[in-house]
C-alpha cells in the first residue's frame, strides 16, 4: 500500500467516521425499527447506512428526508467555515437522497464564554507558533459559529428553528451539530449503493485542496485545512442536482463528504458488489498545482457524485450545466472487486472491496 492507498483505506475501514456499526449496535437499532415498524408500516423507507435516512409522516402525503451532523474538530481552524460547511454537509446529505432542503436545528458546546481560547493552525496545542492564529473569548467564537450556520442556511433558504446550547465543555474541541430535514422531490428515495457495471460517474462541481483532514491524519500534509465554506457553489449545485433529479435518469447519488471522491466513489460502488475506474483527471479543479492525491480524497464543499447509464449521459450534463454548474464524466463503474485511480494513465490508488485482515492490522497499527 502506498500513503494515499492507507489513508483512503483508513477512512473507510477503520476510522468511525465511516464505520459506526463498530461502535454502535445496529443489529439493535433495527431490531427497534421492525418493531416500531408494526405501528407504523410503510413509515421508514431508508434507515441508517446510507447518506441520511428517508421517511413519511402517518397521514401526511409526500416523504421526507433527514440528516445530523457534527463539524467539531474543524471548529478549532476556521469556525467560521467549520460551523458553515457542517450544515452545507447535512444539507448536501439531503439533497443527495433526492430531497430539497428545508429545515435545520443545531446544538452548539464550547468552554465558558469568557474563557480564552486559541483559533488557527495552533488551536490544538493551545498555544500560537506559527503567528497565524488569533486569540479570543469562547463567546466570540460562538458568534462566529453561528454566522457561519446563518449564513449557510441564507445561501440555501433554509429556516434555523431551534437547537441547543451548553457552555459546560471543557475541552478545546467545541461542539457542532446540525440537523437538517427536508421534502422528498424524487418519485423515491435516491441511494448511495452503484446499481449497474457500465453506469457513468459524473462529477458535479469543482475540486480544491481544501478539506484535508484524511490527508492531516495520514501524515501526508503537516497543516490541516478545513473545508472552505462556498455558499453561492452550494447552492448552485444543489439547485443543479434537483434538475438533474427530475430528469429521472439518476441511478446512485453521493455527497461529497469525508475523504471526498475517493470515498464516495469506493463505498458506491463496494455497497452496490461492482468495482470503478476513475479519471482524476477529468476532474475539474478550483486552483492549479492541485496533486492528484488531493483531488482524490480532499473534501471541497459544494460538489456531488452522480452515476447514469451512458446513454443518459448527454441530457444529464446538459440538463446540469444549463444551471451554470461544471459537470465532467470521471469515471465508469465496472463488473470488478475493487476501485481503480489514476491520473494521466498513472495509478494514483487501488482500494479494494475487502482489504486483506493483514491489510487492516497494518492500518491499525500505523494510524
Amino acid at each position: 500500500m502506498n500513503r494515499i492507498e492507507k489513508a483512503l483505506m483508513h477512512a473507510l475501514f477503520t476510522h468511525l467516521h465511516h464505520n459506526i456499526d463498530k461502535a454502535i449496535s445496529f443489529k439493535a437499532i433495527d431490531a427497534l425499527n421492525k418493531k416500531v415498524g408494526k405501528l407504523f408500516p410503510k413509515v421508514l423507507l431508508v434507515g441508517p447506512g446510507d447518506d441520511a435516512a428517508a421517511f413519511k409522516f402517518p397521514g401526511v402525503k409526500g416523504a421526507f428526508v433527514g440528516k445530523m451532523e457534527s463539524h467539531c474538530s474543524p471548529c478549532v481552524p476556521r469556525p467560521y467555515d467549520a460551523a458553515a460547511t457542517g450544515a452545507g454537509g447535512a444539507m448536501r446529505d439531503v439533497v443527495a437522497m433526492g430531497a430539497r432542503p428545508l429545515f435545520l436545528m443545531n446544538f452548539i458546546g464550547t468552554r465558558p464564554l469568557n474563557d480564552k481560547v486559541i483559533v488557527g493552525p495552533c488551536g490544538f496545542a493551545g498555544k500560537c507558533t506559527c503567528g497565524k492564529c488569533v486569540e479570543m473569548t469562547s463567546g466570540k467564537r460562538v458568534d462566529l459559529m453561528v454566522k457561519g450556520l446563518r449564513d449557510m442556511c441564507g445561501a440555501m433558504d433554509v429556516f434555523i428553528v431551534g437547537g441547543g446550547f451548553s457552555t459546560s465543555f471543557s475541552d478545546v474541541v467545541p461542539a457542532v451539530v446540525v440537523s437538517v430535514i427536508g421534502r422528498l422531490v424524487t418519485a423515491k428515495p435516491l441511494t448511495k449503493p452503484a446499481k449497474s457495471a457500465g453506469d457513468q460517474i459524473i462529477l458535479i462541481g469543482k475540486t480544491g485542496s481544501d478539506g484535508n483532514d484524511t490527508l492531516y491524519r495520514a501524515g501526508l500534509v503537516n497543516e490541516m485545512r478545513p473545508a472552505v465554506a462556498l455558499f453561492k457553489e452550494e447552492r448552485a449545485v444543489m439547485e443543479a442536482s434537483l434538475a438533474a433529479f427530475r430528469t429521472g435518469k439518476i441511478k446512485a447519488c453521493s455527497d461529497l463528504g469525508a475523504a471526498g471522491i475517493g470515498a464516495a466513489v469506493c463505498e458506491s460502488a463496494r455497497y452496490g458488489g461492482f468495482g470503478a475506474h476513475v479519471d482524476l483527471a477529468r476532474a475539474a479543479v478550483r486552483e492549479k498545482n492541485i496533486t492528484p492525491e488531493e483531488i482524490m480524497i480532499c473534501e471541497t464543499q459544494g460538489r456531488m457524485v452522480v452515476q447514469v447509464a451512458k446513454r443518459d449521459v448527454a441530457l444529464l450534463l446538459r440538463t446540469i450545466r444549463a444551471k451554470g454548474v461544471r459537470a465532467d464524466v470521471i469515471g465508469e463503474i465496472n463488473k470488478d472487486d475493487k476501485e481503480v485511480f489514476e491520473y494521466d494513465g498513472k495509478t494514483v490508488a487501488v482500494i479494494p472491496n475487502a482489504p486483506a485482515r493483514a491489510e487492516l492490522r497494518e492500518l491499525n497499527a500505523e494510524f
